[in-house]
C-alpha cells in the first residue's frame, strides 16, 4: 500500500504556468482515453478508482494560493467519476475548494482521464489510465500480470514520482536558446466558448509504416512532412495579396519526452517542446526538402546538450528574483500576456505523438482503441494529438474554429498515400 504521502506538493517548474493562464480559451486541459468492447459500469468505475488513487497521492491534490506561488494540498477526499456531457478538454475550475486538476469521465463504451497541465504530462495520464483499467478489470475478477508502466497499487510510493526532474538536470552556465520569432497564425474564426472540435482519422499504422519507410523517414517525421505541405498548400490556395499577408515562417511544436534521454521516473510533467519550421518567404517545399529538413532538425535537436539549454532556460525564469518576488495576483495578470509573446505567438501549430500504447494481454483484447486530445488554446487554434493501439494509430485534430480546411487537406493527402483513413467527429 501506498505509505508515504506528503502533506503538500510544489507545482513543477512546467506546471507553474498553467494555473495563471487558464481560462475558457485556454483549458490547459488534455485528454487521454479508451474504449471498451462493453458499456462502462460507473459503480466499477468509481470503486477502482478509489482503489487506485492512493497510489497517486500527488494527484490526489487541491489547488491553493500562496504568496507567490500555487501549490498543491493533499486532499482527504476522493475524485468521483463523471458522466461525460460537454464537449472534451474543457476549462476546469480546479482553482476552486476541493475541486481536483483531473477528471475521470466516462460515456458508454468509453472512460475519459482529462488532466489539466498544471500536473502533468502525456506520460502520467497513460500509466494513470492503464493502471485504472487493470484495476476495473480486476474488480471483474480478470486479473494481470506485471508490466512495466502501469503502477501495482499495493506497492509504496517512491519519491522520484514526485520529483521536479527538470530541476534535477538544470545545469548553471549553460546558455539559453534564442527567443521565438512570430510564427504564422490560422486567419479563422474562433468558435463559441465552451466549444471544441475533435476530428480523428483512424489509420492502419503498418500502411503508414510502408509508407515512412518508403521516404526513408519515421512516423512521426512523415505525419509533420505532411502538416507542414498541408499548411503550405492552404496558404498557396490564397489570392496573392491574400497570400503576402500570411507568407512567414511555419513553426509546429513538438513536445519530446525528457525521459528518453535524461533517466527519470517522475510522473509530473517533464517535457520540453521544440520547433521545426519552414519559411514560406523563400518558396515552396517539396515532400522531399521538408522530410529532409525535419530530420537534420531533430537530429540536431534531440540530443541531451540541445535540450540541455531549455532546461536551463525555464529554471532560469522560475529562479528570476523579479519573478520571484512578483506577488501572486499579479503572476496571475501578467502570466498570460508573457506566455502570448514569448510562447504562442511563436508556434502554427503543435504535433504530439504520445506513441504505442500497451497492455496486459489479459485485458488488451477488451480495449478497442485509444484516442489523445489535445489541449485547446486560442493562441494555437488547431492542435494534432496521436497515439497508436495494436494494429491502429488514431490521429486527432482539436480546433477552435469551424474552418477545416487543413484537416480536409491533410487527411486528402494520407488518402493520396493509398492509406484508408476512417474519419470520425464531434461536430453536430
Amino acid at each position: 500500500m501506498a505509505s508515504y504521502v506528503k502533506k503538500w506538493y510544489k507545482l513543477d517548474n512546467t506546471g507553474k504556468l498553467y494555473p495563471s493562464i487558464t481560462s475558457t480559451r485556454v483549458s490547459t486541459v488534455f485528454r487521454i482515453s479508451a474504449t471498451l468492447l462493453e458499456e462502462v459500469n460507473h459503480d466499477l468505475l468509481q470503486k477502482a478508482l478509489d482503489n487506485i488513487i492512493k497510489r497517486f497521492p500527488y494527484y490526489k491534490v487541491n489547488l491553493k494560493r500562496g504568496l507567490f506561488w500555487y501549490y498543491f494540498e493533499y486532499a482527504n477526499h476522493n475524485p468521483k467519476v463523471e458522466k461525460e456531457t460537454f464537449y472534451p478538454c474543457m476549462f476546469m475550475f480546479f482553482k476552486k475548494k476541493k475541486t481536483f486538476p483531473f477528471r475521470v469521465l466516462y460515456y458508454k463504451k468509453r472512460i475519459s482521464c482529462e488532466f489539466s497541465h498544471s500536473i502533468t504530462d502525456g506520460t502520467g495520464v497513460i500509466i494513470f489510465l492503464r493502471t485504472l483499467l487493470v484495476e476495473y478489470y480486476r474488480l471483474q475478477g480478470i486479473k494481470c500480470g506485471e508490466q512495466e508502466g502501469i503502477f501495482n497499487i499495493n506497492n509504496s510510493v517512491r519519491r522520484e514520482e514526485y520529483e521536479d526532474a527538470t530541476h534535477k538536470y538544470y545545469q548553471k552556465g549553460i546558455p539559453t536558446p534564442d527567443a521565438p520569432k512570430k510564427a504564422m497564425h490560422f486567419p479563422f474564426k474562433l468558435t463559441k466558448k465552451g466549444e471544441y472540435s475533435i476530428i480523428t482519422g483512424i489509420l492502419d499504422t503498418s500502411d503508414l509504416k510502408i509508407q515512412s519507410k518508403n521516404y526513408g523517414c519515421t512516423i512521426t517525421e512523415l505525419l509533420l512532412a505532411l502538416y507542414f505541405e498541408s499548411i503550405q498548400d492552404f496558404v498557396y490556395t490564397k489570392a496573392p495579396d491574400e497570400r503576402k499577408k500570411i507568407l512567414k515562417r511555419i513553426v509546429i511544436n513538438l513536445p519530446v519526452n525528457l525521459r528518453n534521454i535524461f533517466p527519470s521516473n517522475t510522473m509530473k510533467n517533464f517535457f520540453i517542446s521544440i520547433t521545426p519550421s519552414i519559411d514560406l518567404r523563400l518558396g515552396k517545399y517539396s515532400r522531399e526538402e521538408l522530410i529532409r529538413n525535419i530530420q537534420n532538425y531533430m537530429e540536431l535537436s534531440i540530443n541531451k546538450k540541445y535540450l540541455s539549454q531549455y532546461i536551463t532556460r525555464n529554471v532560469k525564469n522560475e529562479k528570476n528574483m523579479l519573478i520571484r518576488v512578483i506577488p501572486l495576483f499579479l503572476k496571475n495578470f501578467l502570466m498570460p500576456v508573457i506566455y502570448q509573446r514569448f510562447g504562442e505567438s511563436g508556434y502554427t501549430s503543435s504535433i504530439s505523438n504520445l506513441g504505442i500504447i500497451k497492455l496486459p494481454k489479459e485485458i488488451e483484447h477488451r480495449i478497442d482503441r485509444f484516442e489523445f486530445y489535445p489541449p485547446p488554446s486560442k493562441g494555437n487554434i488547431i492542435k494534432v494529438g496521436v497515439i497508436s493501439y495494436k494494429s491502429k494509430i488514431y490521429i486527432s485534430f482539436g480546433s477552435l474554429t469551424k474552418n477545416k480546411e487543413i484537416e480536409k487537406i491533410f487527411f486528402r493527402k494520407i488518402r493520396k498515400l493509398d492509406i484508408h483513413v476512417k474519419i470520425e467527429t464531434n461536430e453536430r
